[in-house]
C-alpha cells in the first residue's frame, strides 16, 4: 500500500480511556486522582466523539490536506507564550494529558491487608521498555522504602566464607546491564476459568520489561566460595514483612541471574525492590525476590511457605505441580484490544508483544478470523533473549466482525497453544502459567472485547 492509499484509507481508533484526556479533565485528575464521576465524564466524552461520526474536523483535515482546520491554521496559546523553566521540573513527569495512563488494581482480586497487585497499562505502551512508574507491582505485605545505608546482603550456607555486603560494596563490583521481562506466574490467571476481563491491562498487565543493572550472581557466589557441585540450590530471601523466600536452581544462578540495583538507568523504585532485588530472567516473577537480604546455598529445594502452599499448578487429576518456574512462549495484541473501538473502516496497524522464558522470539503469526488463517507479523528490533519483542502487521478492516489473535514461536520451536490444547493438559482449575492464545472480538460497530476461542 503506497502513502496516498494509506492516507485515504486510514481508519480511526478510539483507544482505551487512558489516552489523551482533555485539559479540564487532566487538571482535575492531577488534583484529585481518578474517581467514578471522572471516569464517567471520560466515557461520555468518548461517546460524544463517536456520535459525531466520521466527518469530524480531524478526519476531514487528514483527507483534505488540513483545509479549514483551525488547530493547524491558527496560532495556539502555547505558540505565543513563554514555556516553563527547567527548574519547574527537576525530576521529569508525564504530561498532564497522560494523567490517566497508570497502573491499576483489579476490583476482582481479593486484597488482604497490604498485599496487592497493580497491572501495567500495556495498551498505552510503545516499543519494549516499560517506564519505571508503570512497571507492574505484586506485593505480599505492601512495599517498603528501605534506607540503602542500612541495607545488607548476606551469603551463607554451603560456602567457604560467609559474606555480608553493603550497597557500596555491591556497587563497586563489575556491573552489567541487560533487558529482560518480568511476568507474574499468575498473569492471565483469571482467564483459566473462562472469566473474560475487559482490557489487556487486566488480562496480561502483570508483565513488564526493563533494562536492569547489577552484578551477576555468579560473581558473588564465586567470592563466597560456593560449593557449586553439592550445592544444587539457592534460597533467596526478601527483606519485607512477608519474608518472601524462593528456591532457585544453581544452574540458573550461574547462568544469567542478576543482583540488581538499577532499572532503566536509575535506581530501583521502592515498589520494585529498592535498594536491591534479584532478577531471574525467564521464570515467574515471584522468584525475582525484592528487597533482597540473604542468599543461602543448599543441597535440596527449600519448600518454603510460598512454594509449598502457593505458586503451584493444580492439575486435572488433583495433583499439585511444584517448582514450575519457566514462563513459556506467549504473545498478546495490545492495539486494537479490549476497551478500544475502531471508529471507521480502513487501514490499521495491529501491534503487540511477544516473549518467552526459554530465549528469543523467532516468529509471531496474526489471525483476524479467529485462527482459520494466519499471516506472519513483522518483528521489530531489538529481538533479545528473555525480553519482550514488539510485533506489527498491516490490516484493512472492512467493517465486518473479526477476531484478532496472535501466536508466538520461540527459538526452541515452542508454539503458543490454543485454550483447547492447553486445557487438555492443564484442565480449568489452575491459576498460574496461562500462555494460551488471546482473542479480541471486533463487532460491526468497531467495539473490541475479550472473547475465548478454542
Amino acid at each position: 500500500m503506497n502513502t496516498n492509499d494509506l492516507r485515504l484509507k486510514l481508519g480511526r481508533l478510539k483507544r482505551a480511556p487512558e489516552n489523551f484526556v482533555s485539559a479540564e479533565f487532566a487538571t482535575e485528575v492531577s488534583a484529585n486522582g481518578i474517581t467514578e464521576a471522572r471516569r464517567g465524564f471520560l466515557r461520555n466524552s468518548f461517546l460524544a466523539a463517536v456520535a459525531a461520526g466520521a466527518s469530524t474536523a480531524s478526519t476531514l483535515a487528514f483527507a483534505q490536506g488540513s483545509a479549514g482546520d483551525p488547530t493547524i491554521l491558527d496560532k495556539q496559546v502555547w505558540q505565543t507564550t513563554l514555556g516553563q523553566p527547567v527548574a519547574a521540573r527537576p525530576y521529569g513527569v508525564p504530561s498532564k494529558y497522560e494523567a490517566n495512563l497508570q497502573r491499576r488494581e483489579s476490583p476482582g482480586l481479593t486484597r488482604v491487608s497490604a498485599a496487592s497487585v497493580s497491572f501495567a497499562p500495556l495498551q498505552g505502551l510503545f516499543g519494549i521498555i516499560t517506564p519505571n512508574g508503570l512497571h507492574f507491582e505484586r506485593h505480599h505485605q505492601g512495599w517498603v522504602d528501605i534506607d540503602p545505608a542500612k541495607h545488607r546482603l548476606m551469603i551463607n550456607g554451603m560456602v567457604k566464607q560467609e559474606l555480608v555486603f553493603t550497597m557500596e560494596d555491591l556497587m563497586r563490583l563489575p556491573s552489567v546491564s541487560r533487558i529482560h521481562f518480568i511476568e507474574c506466574g499468575a498473569n492471565t490467571g483469571m482467564e483459566w476459568g473462562n472469566v473474560a476481563v475487559p482490557t489487556v491491562q487486566y488480562t496480561h498487565g502483570m508483565l513488564s520489561c526493563c533494562e536492569f543493572t547489577g552484578v551477576p550472581l555468579s560473581i558473588l557466589l564465586d567470592m563466597a566460595g560456593a560449593d557449586t557441585k553439592k550445592g544444587k540450590y539457592i534460597l533467596a530471601e526478601g527483606g519485607d514483612g512477608s519474608g518472601m523466600t524462593r528456591t532457585i536452581s544453581m544452574e540458573m544462578a550461574l547462568d544469567d541471574v542478576l543482583v540488581v540495583w538499577g532499572m532503566n538507568g536509575e535506581m530501583l523504585r521502592p515498589e520494585n525492590g529498592y535498594p536491591l532485588r534479584l532478577v531471574v530472567p525467564g521464570v515467574q516473577g515471584v522468584s525475582s525476590v525484592k528487597w533482597l537480604r540473604r542468599l543461602e546455598v543448599g543441597d535440596m529445594p527449600y519448600a518454603t511457605k510460598d512454594e509449598a502452599v502457593h505458586y503451584m499448578d493444580l492439575m486435572p487429576d488433583g495433583i499439585h505441580r511444584q517448582y514450575t518456574s519457566i514462563q513459556e512462549c506467549k504473545s498478546v495484541i495490545t492495539t486494537p484490544s479490549g476497551g478500544q473501538q475502531l471508529l471507521e473502516t480502513g487501514f490499521y496497524n495491529i501491534s503487540g508483544m511477544a516473549w518467552s522464558g526459554r530465549g528469543k522470539i523467532k516468529r509471531v503469526d496474526v489471525s483476524v478470523d479467529g485462527g482459520r488463517n494466519w499471516r506472519e507479523a513483522r518483528l521489530e528490533s531489538p529481538v533479545l533473549t528473555k525480553a519482550i519483542t514488539r510485533f506489527n502487521i498491516d490490516w484493512v478492516w472492512d467493517g465486518k466482525p473479526a477476531i484478532l489473535q496472535s501466536r508466538a514461536t520461540d527459538e526452541t520451536g515452542h508454539i503458543q497453544s490454543s485454550y483447547r490444547m492447553l486445557r487438555e493438559v492443564r484442565g480449568t482449575r489452575s491459576i498460574y502459567h496461562n500462555n494460551a492464545i488471546q482473542s479480541w472480538k471486533v463487532d460491526t460497530n468497531g467495539e473490541v472485547s475479550n472473547v475465548q476461542v478454542g
